[in-house]
């Protein structure tokens, strides 16, 4: 019995007869729960187009928060001791990290940072790599990476000029490696992390930009090697992260340690 003939049953019942291996999972299915596009869809045979409805989705889950650096803030509320990265000998606990991220975000926004800007993230896998990425989403700012002992200075030359960035994010060990157009200002971030603070209770409240944070604002700028010509940067924004990180199964589980 060919799909055709059995379309005039399908569009009033629920499937049942046919691909019997594979359809009792959807009993109740019928014409009337479309969610696709008729229009999208209409190459297929009637049968392929409650298949791929059925199939081609899953439930719809509420993403738990708009802003990807959000749940790290609650987390080191919660836990501000516990360990939240290691690298190379070297830990920071959550509540270290969330202070240290407040007071260069504070920096950020005095050298005139906020929403919608761009901040340059030159330097390599580290502790403080961490704080500048909290530090750029907490003013409302992309962060854009490039690994500064790769990346020749042309390509880091290029990427400043395309993301109009006003600020360099850094170390001091691969300060020297790092192109400064005039008019940018440089930022060390370990040697900021060196400098102890002036009162206990500094920068423990978490920084909040001149304007909420949209789940359509950019939260990071990924550029391509460059190696068939000049590197191109692709957006990507608070919401595509929360709803890719935050809802099963992108989670996969994942808890703090």
């Amino acid at each position: 019995m060919s799909n055709t003939s059995l379309e005039p049953a399908l569009a009033s019942a629920p499937l049942t007869a046919t691909r019997t291996t594979f359809l009792p999972m959807a009993p109740a299915i019928t014409v009337a729960q479309q969610t696709f596009s008729r229009h999208a869809t209409q190459n297929l045979s009637f049968m392929d187009q409650l298949l791929f409805e059925h199939f081609g989705q899953g439930p719809i889950a509420t993403v738990p928060y708009s802003n990807i650096h959000h749940p790290f803030e609650v987390q080191a509320a919660a836990h501000p001791h516990a360990i939240a990265a290691q690298h190379q000998g070297e830990s920071i606990t959550y509540g270290e990290l969330e202070r240290q991220a407040n007071r260069l975000a504070a920096l950020l926004a005095d050298h005139g940072v906020t929403n919608g800007d761009n901040v340059a993230l030159f330097l390599q896998r580290s502790i403080p790599m961490l704080v500048g990425i909290l530090a750029s989403l907490k003013v409302g700012a992309a962060y854009v990476p490039q690994d500064a002992r790769v990346a020749p200075p042309a390509q880091m030359a290029h990427i400043i000029d395309t993301t109009s960035a006003q600020v360099i994010l850094t170390l001091s060990s691969l300060q020297h490696l790092v192109p400064v157009p005039d008019g940018c200002v440089v930022i060390a971030i370990d040697e900021l992390l060196q400098q102890p603070f002036t009162h206990d209770d500094d920068y423990r409240t978490p920084f909040t930009p001149a304007r909420p944070i949209a789940p359509n604002d950019r939260c990071f700028i990924l550029f391509t090697s460059g190696t068939t010509g000049n590197p191109n940067g692709v957006q990507v924004t608070h919401g595509n992260v929360c709803n890719i990180l935050l809802t099963e199964p992108g989670t996969w589980a994942w808890r703090p340690a």
